[in-house]
């Protein structure tokens, strides 16, 4: 008899659904689906919907739940034996709001995605009203990022008073999903509610403080925060009879994309670092005590297993990488065949790539600076090597106030699939670095739900006893730190900081010298 087990994941260009089988440790269903090219009514470019509104980022809920029943289609249309699944767990992309009045249909139209940079005019007006940053930090442990979720209700309710007047209920994308698959079930979770800036992921408690500033009725719009190890209830009625699940399948409390990139990376104890290197690039590793940074670079979040996931977050990652390689018209297998032609530190020509804004440091109308760079330095060898170390340097120079030294580090999303990513990460991290093999969030929502299902239903388990038999490594791809460039990368990490810290009007070494000690 098996005993399957399913993952959701909801993430910002499409839906990932998983499906594995404890009993054979085996993944036995998967499926992707692709907003822009397989549901191209709602007219979305790279899940979004473009607007005039500067920085604005933004897609209908309904999409997400229109991909959910297209999956689940495809698997009832397959013959998949969706009746023997006992448990459903989803992941969403974090920070997404969503509203929806009385009767269940959307008060707003649209979600604020966690790529949205429209907010930064609420993000200083709610610090403002706060006292600072500190207070900030001290009252959520966390400070107003455009990203966030509590700026995004305030731009609603300056913006959209109706719409938010008739808003019974403030979901987050994973929360949204959950009430669908459910029925009507209505309830958060620690680690995607951490992401909000509403809520302290140290004290387990809501601001009254942040609530009030922003509406006075906001408290009775947030559903309860109930415990991620649990399931919230039983699918619906409507999605037996659809698509043949059974009524005894339960749905467990879900969680950010994040949370789940953990558990899907086997990143589930201490000294482990998971880099997830997508449209935005992340950096996390799970602690047993919070973490909370002074500077509020780094989130303070809980995982979805009763622990803490500091994380650092850039915007830029696979964006400019991306372009670089359409407007070349060049393969990822030719990017590294063009850096094979380099060599390391581009002989001290450093790209920032601020490509969208950025979100670490906290610069939403960032723009990328070329530095060392001379009439005849740009082609294509040097602006992809550029590329490469910016983003990695980008990223490093953020995790670096993370109080963690990793014993190794996991790598997950497209880029991880490339030569010269794996390895100029190891360098720049110098840290040992693996690519994880499968899908990442799905995945660790799929263990997940067989995790609280185990603990449910039979006996208590630690996490990594059901996750370690899924998580393969990508070992051809398994890089270590040059040592003959480790010189080189350690001046490089610092001139890359003193650019940026002259640019923030921040004391720094003078770069111009650091760049000479460099060549």
């Amino acid at each position: 008899m098996n005993q399957l087990f399913a993952g959701l994941d909801i993430s910002t260009q499409g839906a990932k659904f998983v499906v594995i089988d404890l009993l054979s440790e085996s993944i036995e269903y998967t499926d992707t689906l692709n907003y822009d090219n397989d549901l191209p009514e709602f007219g979305t470019l790279n899940g979004v919907i473009t607007k005039d509104e500067d920085g604005a980022s933004e897609s209908d809920p309904i999409m997400w739940i229109t991909a959910v029943e297209h999956l689940f289609k495809k698997a009832f249309d397959q013959k998949f034996p969706l009746s023997h699944i006992k448990e459903i767990s989803v992941s969403g992309q974090q920070h997404g709001l969503v509203a929806l009045d009385r009767n269940g249909n959307l008060a707003h139209p649209l979600s604020k995605l966690w790529n949205d940079f429209s907010t930064t005019d609420e993000c200083e007006w709610l610090t403002e009203k706060i006292g600072g940053r500190k207070e900030m930090i001290d009252e959520v442990s966390n400070t107003q990022r455009t990203g966030y979720t509590a700026p995004k209700i305030l731009h609603l309710f300056r913006n959209y008073p109706d719409n938010y007047r008739k808003t019974e209920t403030l979901f987050l994308v994973h929360n949204y999903i959950n009430w669908y698959l459910t029925g009507g079930i209505i309830a958060m979770e620690p680690g995607d509610t951490s992401g909000m800036a509403l809520w302290n992921p140290v004290t387990s408690s809501w601001s009254k403080r942040l609530l009030m500033s922003i509406a006075p009725d906001l408290r009775k719009k947030l559903p309860p925060v109930t415990p991620s190890n649990r399931s919230i209830g039983k699918i619906s009625g409507e999605f037996v009879e659809l698509f043949g699940f059974s009524s005894d399948c339960m749905v467990d409390a879900g969680s950010g994309d994040n949370m789940y990139g953990a558990i899907g990376t086997g990143n589930t104890v201490p000294g482990i670092v998971t880099i997830s290197l997508g449209t935005s690039g992340t950096a996390y590793t799970i602690m047993e005590e919070p973490y909370v940074d002074p500077s509020g670079e780094i989130a303070c979040f809980c995982d979805s297993t009763g622990n803490y996931l500091p994380l650092l977050c850039v915007s830029n990652m696979a964006s400019g990488y991306d372009n670089f390689i359409r407007e070349n018209s060049i393969t990822h297998d030719q990017f590294d065949e063009i850096i094979s032609l380099t060599v390391p530190g581009n002989n001290g020509k450093v790209m920032v790539p601020w490509f969208n804004g950025e979100r670490t440091p906290d610069i939403p109308m960032a723009t990328p600076i070329y530095f060392g760079f001379g009439t005849g330095d740009f082609q294509k060898k040097t602006i992809a090597r550029g590329l490469l170390e910016g983003h990695v340097l980008n990223l490093y120079n953020g995790f670096c106030k993370l109080p963690v030294s990793p014993t190794v580090i996991h790598l997950t999303g497209g880029l991880s699939r490339s030569r010269s990513w794996c390895q100029a990460i190891a360098d720049i991290f110098h840290c040992e670095t693996v690519p994880i093999k499968g899908e990442g969030a799905a995945m660790g929502a799929a263990l997940h739900a067989a995790w609280v299902w185990k603990n449910e239903n039979e006996t208590n388990v630690p996490i990594t006893d059901i996750s370690s038999p899924f998580i393969k490594f990508n070992n051809s791809l398994r890089s270590i730190p040059d040592k003959r460039s480790a010189d080189m990368y350690h001046g490089l990490k610092e001139l890359y900081k003193a650019i940026v810290f002259r640019f923030q009007g921040i004391e720094s070494e003078d770069p111009f010298q650091l760049r000479q000690n460099l060549l």
